[in-house]
């Protein structure tokens, strides 16, 4: 069964198209969506999640179509949208608490006091003394206390440095072992996807123009770098580059 699977979706506005988008990820697969910045990813996340209202297609998270069992969707998910935004003097236990009253059942404390030891994170502290990786660890420990299948994130590692950057990814890669879980998360830098990902989806003005495997991407583009395997960074740059050849600049 996919984890995700997108089925056209279309979001338009005055000055932007999310046109036709799909593409599918599988258990135990990590995709990262890549485009420059106002290429759509973060709106393609957000009609994902029906957090805005799609024009045309659909979204379903294991196998249950956003729209119509929303709330039993986003139980098995965990999201992590842009900057993390917490009430900045309040307790990571406060936080907590606030979190697992929505789960219910699903919560699983244990697992929640296992996760926050393995990040090495201090729930007596406040949010705001969390550095930002810290805080990512911290959602993501959040969302596994609850069982998530699939996570989500919006740019996880804009703003942290290399090291930080690269504790993530390898985070990432340690999370999907199990092939019980899934992650999506965009991203402008390349280099994070060729890290971790296993899968990825690139888009351009607001439209899908290749989603596959890492590998298959590497094959298919290997004209571009004549000395060598191209990395997927030269893939992008030239596709990017490409996009300006057919422009007139006076």
């Amino acid at each position: 069964m996919n984890s995700l699977c997108v089925r056209g979706l279309t979001k338009r506005y005055p000055k932007f198209t999310l046109e036709n988008v799909s593409f599918s990820l599988g258990e135990g697969r990590i995709m990262g969506l890549i485009g420059r910045n106002g290429a759509g990813k973060s709106t393609t996340i957000k009609a994902i999640l029906n957090m805005i209202h799609a024009d045309a297609g659909s979204a379903e998270i294991l196998g249950m179509r956003v729209t119509e069992k929303e709330t039993e969707c986003k139980k098995n998910i965990g999201v992590v949208l842009g900057g993390i935004n917490f009430y900045p003097k309040k307790k990571l236990s406060a936080i907590k608490n606030t979190v697992r009253s929505f789960y219910g059942d699903k919560w699983n404390e244990e697992k929640y006091l296992k996760y926050i030891k393995l990040f090495e994170i201090d729930d007596k502290k406040t949010a705001d003394q969390l550095s930002t990786g810290m805080k990512i660890k911290f959602m993501i420990a959040l969302a596994l206390s609850h069982g998530a299948k699939l996570l989500i994130f919006d740019e996880p590692t804009s703003g942290l440095d290399p090291v930080s950057r690269d504790d993530i990814c390898n985070l990432f890669k340690s999370l999907v072992k199990s092939g019980e879980r899934a992650i999506f998360f965009s991203t402008h830098i390349i280099s994070d996807i060729e890290k971790c990902a296993t899968h990825v989806t690139y888009i351009h003005d607001g439209e899908i123009a290749e989603s596959t495997s890492v590998d298959n991407m590497l094959d298919k583009y290997s004209y571009i770098k004549e000395d060598g395997k191209p990395t997927l960074e030269d893939i992008i740059v030239s596709l990017e580059r490409t996009d300006y050849d057919d422009k007139i600049f006076d």
